[in-house]
């Protein structure tokens, strides 16, 4: 039987046998998001990496494997490893609310062009504008624009994942960002889930995740594929 561990150290994978089935791209076990969602994979055999990547580069210039500590194959002769980002899995612990002074509002598809330009704008290149499609988005709006986000990304029948978290740079120190997180966390713990997120080693911004209750439980590593 798969149990919640099991689900949390491979998240990307139990997400594409859950609830997020409909996306998934499953080469020989190894499976993968459609490139036009999300361009996320992941296995539970390396051995079979290595042909998987070849055939998913078909669909997409870039991509990544997630794994706690497994390390992929890959075929030189047809893929490039570009890095390997050291990150870390967060689970919620004991959760601490925090006082929502801003209006909160649930995105829908009328918004997905202000989502996908935010996110760029912040973090360019690492979010399709289908994304919008793997969980529900909260934003806060000042002056009628789109200023601060959070979001819902991989997910299982027992846990959702808390993910683009994006304050525009000229509303930054506000506490968009943590009053997002509250409120996303909450939404999911309605949903009789688990809230969970994951981030770079040593990124500033986990202390501000321990505030709100989220423990860190282990590495999570994001290979970051490009086709040659």
């Amino acid at each position: 039987m798969v149990t919640l561990e099991d689900k949390l150290k491979n998240p990307v994978f139990y997400s594409l046998q859950e609830s997020h089935s409909e996306h998934c791209i499953n080469l020989n076990g190894v499976t993968f998001y459609n490139p036009i969602i999300n361009n996320f994979g992941a296995f539970i055999d390396q051995t079979k990496t290595e042909k998987a990547l070849n055939n998913y580069a078909n669909l997409t210039d870039t991509f990544f494997l997630v794994s706690e500590n497994q390390i992929p194959t890959y075929d030189e002769k047809k893929i490039i490893l570009e890095k390997k980002i050291d990150g870390c899995q967060m689970v919620l612990d004991n959760f601490i609310d925090y006082k929502i002074t801003e209006e909160i509002i649930l995105l829908n598809h009328k918004h997905i062009d202000m989502v996908y330009e935010l996110i760029w704008k912040v973090m360019p290149g690492f979010y399709q504008k289908k994304g919008f499609e793997m969980g529900k988005f909260f934003g806060i709006f000042k002056d009628n624009k789109l200023v601060a986000i959070s979001g819902q990304r991989m997910q299982t029948n027992d846990f959702i994942e808390v993910s683009s978290v994006v304050t525009d740079p000229k509303h930054t120190k506000r506490g968009f960002a943590k009053q997002l997180i509250s409120h996303t966390t909450k939404d999911i713990l309605n949903n009789k889930k688990l809230p969970i997120l994951h981030t770079n080693k040593g990124n500033l911004a986990i202390p501000l995740y321990e505030k709100l209750g989220y423990k860190l439980t282990r590495d999570m590593n994001w290979w970051y594929f490009k086709r040659k």
